[in-house]
């Protein structure tokens, strides 16, 4: 039995390598994105190495359906590296930050998964920052291989990270320079970048290729900068600009580019789309010193299905997952309906959990109106037992809910802003509660929004309104910039805890929330409306930019506008009871009066100042290394 195992695994190995590099090397040419010399079926000469590449993983590290996992990552990596150890592992950025697995602790379990995998670089995407820019240089410091960014500078002009760096493989020297987006700025709240700047992707590649192209035989840029038409800095751009880049790893716009892409310049361009769906794989091969043929393409979850995912990576996740599963699998509700939170769902147009954590804001606050970025939703929650790790993997960001006062015409502003790509999906997509506004995609951008109505009354613009939004936002986030002028009014708490409070307000629910048509496309003219709420289509793998929705209705069978609601949706109580986990903590820590259990939102100053005593001496007490680093659940001794 055990010889057929290993006979299994062998052929399991010749089949993923020989498959995804064996037809392709024969004939390079026939490969949409094979950049070369030659276009014949002979052999190819030089040195082969292989550059594995891993983009926009947004901390997916378990396995889920088409998501691999960083387990079967590895496992898939493993097999590479036996068949040929010239071998380079890079990441593209959006790593260690998006899901629970991350959050909880402030993406150090990330990077001990990354560090178990042997990456050679990585960049850091938008997402890396938003634990704040001085906590990624501490958790750089822990990643045992180079994080690299060459336009990342200090109000100083000094570099956050080192450009790049030269890897020597075979005798082959690679030099691979970082670049992160510049969208950085507004992409993560403008507070965790206060004091660093992003300058021009374009011009520091070119000044770090001409500081090391003489020093080696290939050129890698490695960039957070994506495809997307509504980004000026785009890996495009940046190979169009700057000539003698071999190859480029993009990342950011989740582009999956399965044969590669061959840009200006003859840079090969490889993107391995999102959240360990993908490895990406570029062969190269290289002979006296230049690159004579390059290829791309990318191995799914259905390749290499036969593949055995890396037991030591597998066990790590495990003994982590452990460590969190009291937190996470605390009941909040029972939902009846799928509460829907798809990436391209709720950043082009309205979505029921859009409405409900609107509501919830707007709830909790008071305010007249509640405005979120539909990009700050991750996730879908479905129709099922809710729990508070369902609610963190929806909400990973820890975002707090601020109250603004606020003009009716920067309001307006606003909902301009917002709906400027639609319907293309943008980040910046508004889902709002207590407001209805339409939305005439004829009209030029910045004067779409039409419609308006506050607690079904038309918006005055010179009037003020409070508006509950959360603190991305606030401080001018996904392009808000007309918010930043107004001091807060009110806090109140975090965006998950203010979801959970609002679904437990009528005690064990079942949740029956529909949208409801708050946002609606209709000309200016009054004719034809449909809600702002579609369906996605399928789009071919290779789409680089996000995918456009289409509208359910044609002219002949348009929907009429649903009844706007300005009420919070409605709870409907169901007869099954949920725990309520925040009772339970108040119960467990109550019975020791000199413990505390850190509540999502915390910091060491508000624990010891609700305590009476001092963040030096809580941490001193408890043996914190660093006193910005707590997570929920972790439990903190009390002076007595």
């Amino acid at each position: 039995m055990n010889s057929w195992k290993k006979l299994s695994s062998i052929l399991t190995t010749a089949a993923l390598l020989f498959g995804c590099l064996g037809t392709a090397a024969a004939d390079p040419a026939t490969n949409a994105g094979t950049a070369g010399t030659g276009t014949t079926t002979t052999p190819v000469s030089g040195k082969h190495i292989t550059i594995l590449h891993t983009n926009d993983t947004h901390a997916h590290v378990v396995a889920n359906d088409k998501e691999m996992g960083f387990a079967k990552l590895a496992g898939i990596i493993d097999q590479y590296r036996a068949a040929n150890p010239n071998i380079l592992l890079l990441d593209d950025g959006d790593t260690v930050h998006g899901t629970t697995f991350a959050t909880l602790v402030n993406g150090e379990s990330i990077v001990k998964v990354i560090n178990k995998l042997r990456y050679d670089a990585m960049v850091p995407g938008n997402h890396e920052f938003n634990y704040g820019w001085k906590h990624l240089v501490e958790l750089s410091k822990e990643i045992q291989f180079p994080v690299l960014s060459a336009n990342i500078k200090q109000t100083d002009g000094t570099r956050l990270f080192q450009p790049y760096t030269i890897k020597e493989v075979d005798g082959v020297k690679i030099g691979i320079i970082g670049l992160t987006t510049p969208e950085t700025a507004y992409k993560t709240n403008p507070k965790n970048v206060e004091g660093i700047q992003f300058t021009d992707p374009a011009a520091e590649a070119k000044a770090a290729l001409d500081e090391i192209r003489s020093k080696v035989d290939v050129v890698v840029a490695l960039g957070h900068l994506g495809q997307d038409a509504s980004s000026k800095d785009t890996s495009l751009k940046v190979v169009k600009e700057v000539p003698g880049i071999d190859i480029f790893i993009d990342g950011h716009s989740h582009t999956v580019l399965e044969k590669g892409l061959v840009g200006d310049n003859g840079t090969l361009i490889a993107s391995a789309g999102e959240y360990t769906k993908y490895l990406g794989v570029v062969d190269l091969w290289v002979d006296g010193g230049k690159v004579i043929q390059k290829q791309a393409k990318l191995i799914d979850s259905t390749q290499a299905a036969d593949v055995q995912p890396n037991a030591e990576i597998a066990a790590l996740i495990a003994s982590i997952q452990k460590e969190q599963e009291p937190i996470l699998k605390e009941v909040v509700a029972q939902t009846s309906v799928d509460l829907e939170g798809a990436r391209e769902k709720v950043r082009a147009g309205e979505t029921n959990l859009g409405d409900l954590l609107t509501d919830a804001m707007r709830d909790v606050s008071g305010a007249d109106v509640a405005l979120t970025n539909g990009g700050g939703i991750r996730a879908s929650i479905k129709a099922g037992t809710v729990t508070k790790g369902d609610i963190i993997t929806v909400l990973p960001f820890g975002n707090q809910i601020v109250t603004l006062k606020v003009k009716g015409s920067d309001l307006q502003a606003a909902l301009e802003n917002g709906a400027a790509s639609y319907p293309e999906p943008s980040g910046g997509f508004p889902q709002v509660s207590g407001i209805s506004f339409k939305i005439d995609t004829s009209a030029a951008k910045g004067s779409r929004v039409h419609s308006i109505l506050i607690g079904g009354k038309a918006l005055d613009p010179e009037a003020t309104y409070t508006m509950a939004t959360n603190d991305f936002t606030a401080v001018g986030g996904d392009q808000y910039t007309m918010f930043a002028k107004y001091p807060q009014a009110g806090m109140f708490g975090s965006l998950d805890e203010a979801l959970i409070r609002y679904i437990q307000k009528a005690g064990s629910t079942s949740l029956q929330v529909q949208a409801d048509g708050r946002i609606q496309e209709a000309k200016a003219d009054g004719k034809t409306s449909v809600p702002a709420t579609q369906a996605v289509p399928s789009a071919p793998a290779t789409t680089p930019a996000p995918l456009q929705e289409i509208p359910q209705s044609d002219s002949t069978s348009a929907a009429k506008p649903a009844p706007v609601k300005s009420a919070p949706a409605k709870l409907t109580p169901a007869k099954s009871q949920a725990s309520k986990p925040q009772q339970a903590s108040a119960t467990a820590q109550a019975a020791n009066s000199h413990v505390y259990v850190v509540k999502s939102g915390d910091t060491l100053y508000d624990i010891s100042r609700k305590h009476g005593t001092t963040w030096q001496q809580l941490q001193q007490l408890n043996k914190l290394k660093n006193p910005h680093r707590i997570y929920p659940g972790q439990k903190l001794d009390l002076p007595a």
